[in-house]
């Protein structure tokens, strides 16, 4: 059931190649830069951390209620999307947006 396939997801976690943190940042910027009235200051980083990949992503300081929006749900439903994409390639990719 669940319990196996969070087991066996785990056990894959890899670093992501070139291709695939191009994807994933590609992913994060278009929805970022959708949701921002200031979408040339939108920037993402990848980093690693022993949990796996982490896009930072830094928006105008105005924007930054937009990105992340009512009670984290905009931020939220973000992750959701980029842990679907990335679970497609064997990855744990996590966002954290940055002031």
């Amino acid at each position: 059931g669940v319990g196996f396939f969070c087991r066996a997801g785990a056990s894959r976690v890899r670093a992501m190649t070139p291709f695939e943190e191009m994807r994933m940042k590609d992913l994060v910027e278009y929805m970022a830069r959708s949701l921002a009235e200031h979408p040339d200051q939108v920037e993402i980083t990848a980093a690693e951390n022993e949990q796996g990949s982490v896009l930072e992503l830094r928006v105008a300081r105005e924007d930054l209620g937009k990105v992340i929006g009512r009670q984290g749900r905009t931020a939220r439903a973000m992750r959701v999307i980029l842990g679907a994409a990335s679970a497609r390639t064997g990855q744990r990719v996590a966002l954290e947006i940055l002031e």
